[in-house]
């Protein structure tokens, strides 16, 4: 299986690595392409296009103005060391072993604004540019038309290169997988689900909850080697647990019952 997730917004620059091993994003020359542009943008016009306080358009400013080529250990960290928002926190990348990011750069795919599509150990320097941000370019009117088909062909090459990967599991945001065209896409979709109930209420979506629990079936999917749709059915992290009256065979429903 080839399982995808979002990217955060929040960075980790400082704490120490968990591996030393690292690649190369494979869409580089077309991040680079969408750094002339955003690198051209004043604090003012980041601000307002992504709409973040000022504080954070200067910073980005200075994140665009020194991106630079070649990545190194020095001016980049490995893409799941580097995000730090909650699907990273349900994942916990840190605590994998050796064979588990080994195995997690085989199976995990994390969909980026800048980057397209990053493996876990693939470098990256620090960045913000939400998937749904209208940045014209020449090739569109947004970065969905930046990226075009790019994002889905890298997905099915990956899908094509490993055996029994049959399945595409999909642990991202809207936003974010609204970049992959499903129409193209070669294997089957698998979209879980993530449902909340507090004191008897009907169980819904919270989104906060539901992100991390994307991550947390991503990091069990890795440690556990779960390499079926079938074995999605045992994930039991958090407190959530597989409602088969609530799901269908390619939107598999996890349901979490809180009576506090």
């Amino acid at each position: 299986m080839l399982i995808v997730v979002s990217p955060a917004k929040s960075l980790d620059y400082e704490s120490k690595l968990a591996t030393k091993k690292r690649s190369e994003p494979r869409l580089l020359d077309r991040s680079r392409e969408l750094v002339e542009v955003m690198a051209q943008k004043s604090p003012q016009q980041l601000s307002t296009l992504m709409s973040i306080s000022p504080s954070l358009g200067e910073l980005n400013h200075e994140r665009f103005q020194d991106w630079e080529t070649p990545f190194t250990p020095e001016n980049s960290r490995p893409a799941v060391l580097a995000f730090n928002g909650d699907v990273y926190m349900g994942m916990e990348p840190r605590t994998f072993s050796e064979r588990d990011f080994t195995h997690a750069q085989k199976t995990l795919r994390i969909l980026s604004g800048l980057y397209g599509v990053l493996r876990p150990l693939d470098l990256m320097q620090p960045y913000r540019l939400e998937m749904g941000s209208r940045v014209a370019t020449a090739r569109g009117k947004d970065l969905y038309g930046f990226w075009g088909d790019s994002i889905t062909d890298v997905l099915n090459a990956d899908i094509e290169a490993s055996p029994g990967a049959s399945a595409l599991i999909n642990l991202a945001s809207n936003e974010y997988f609204g970049a992959v065209n499903t129409r193209q896409l070669e294997a089957r979709l698998v979209s879980p689900v993530f449902l909340d109930s507090k004191n008897g209420a009907e169980p819904r979506i919270v989104s906060f909850f539901a992100k991390r629990a994307r991550g947390s079936m991503a990091g069990w999917i890795i440690r556990n080697r779960v390499s079926s749709v079938r074995g999605l059915m045992e994930f039991a992290e958090g407190g959530y647990g597989y409602d088969p009256d609530r799901s269908d065979a390619n939107r598999p429903v996890f349901v979490r019952y809180n009576h506090s």
